[in-house]
């Protein structure tokens, strides 16, 4: 379990401006736009500012909960969810918005914010690795940091072993249970859909998705991150049994693994050649079946 007991989770307790930003780039870059006070990439709302709810899904549904929100109530922390899973593992954004890194962040050690659209924040915590410059923008699913957690290395702050903290600040600055979030705002409901559909090249979500259709159906139960490994192929190729498939299950995708998808992408529209040579069309069709609402 984590420990986060900071009152200002962006600035840590001492009320400093992020790591990097010094008083007078703040202050040059404060502006005011729509309503709303914008202040080092992060937008605090104005009095009576209304706030959309962004689209928020859960990247780590594929993971153990170690800690739950209550959990963390009662030892004293302002509130967190905590994700068992190995250091090292990529963490895909919750929803789109801008980074903001934050080294040594207190208790909660390397934390990467993610500030999304109208005031709302998440935060993920005990992080090994920053990957992305403060200011990048990024898309639902994007891999913005890789886990730590591990007791006493850099970076993990209060941690007493491998996971990640996950939590969201709301417009006001009050920290929010990011699950309880989603189920009220079922927009970002599941995983986003990938857009291999359009433009044939698989990438972290279009993995995600088939991550996430082999744990449902084909006995995944590795890390919905959309970095496939052994275990991953090793599930396509029981699913693929269903579409011709006969070789070993050896986590080994080869030809004949792939003939089998393409024979499940003709039923998506792909009209090209059952060769085990994956190319665009190809995987348009996969893409359009792993688009299903079903595997969200």
């Amino acid at each position: 379990m984590s420990e986060e007991i900071q009152p200002n989770c962006c600035g840590g307790a001492t009320g400093r401006p992020p790591t990097g930003l010094s008083r007078r780039t703040l202050l040059r870059s404060t502006t005011l736009t729509a309503g709303a006070l914008v202040v080092g990439g992060g937008v605090v709302g104005l009095p009576g500012t209304a706030h959309a709810a962004p689209a928020i899904y859960n990247p780590f549904a594929g993971y153990p909960i170690t800690g739950t929100w209550q959990d963390h109530l009662d030892y004293g922390s302002l509130g967190g969810i905590d994700f068992g899973m190995g250091v090292g593992t990529a963490l895909p954004a919750c929803g789109a918005g801008t980074i903001q890194n934050i080294p040594y962040n207190g208790t909660g050690g390397h934390t990467v914010t993610i500030h999304h659209a109208d005031g709302y924040r998440s935060q993920y915590m005990h992080l090994s690795q920053f990957l992305l410059a403060n200011g990048t923008a990024v898309g639902a699913g994007t891999i913005v940091g890789r886990s730590g957690g591990a007791v006493g290395a850099p970076g993990s702050g209060s941690s007493t072993g491998p996971h990640l903290h996950w939590h969201m600040i709301n417009p006001s600055g009050v920290r929010i249970n990011p699950l309880t979030y989603i189920g009220q705002n079922p927009g970002g409901g599941g995983l986003p859909k990938t857009t291999t559909e359009q433009d044939g090249i698989p990438g972290p979500i279009f993995y995600q998705r088939m991550q996430n259709w082999l744990r449902i159906t084909a006995g995944y139960t590795g890390p919905i991150d959309g970095v496939p490994g052994v275990n991953t192929y090793a599930a396509l190729q029981r699913a693929m049994r269903n579409y011709g498939y006969t070789g070993p299950i050896d986590g080994i995708p080869g030809p004949n693994t792939w003939k089998a998808v393409q024979r499940l992408a003709s039923g998506w529209g792909y009209t090209g050649p059952i060769d085990g040579v994956m190319g665009p069309n190809s995987w348009r069709g996969f893409a359009r079946f792993l688009n299903q609402d079903q595997w969200d």
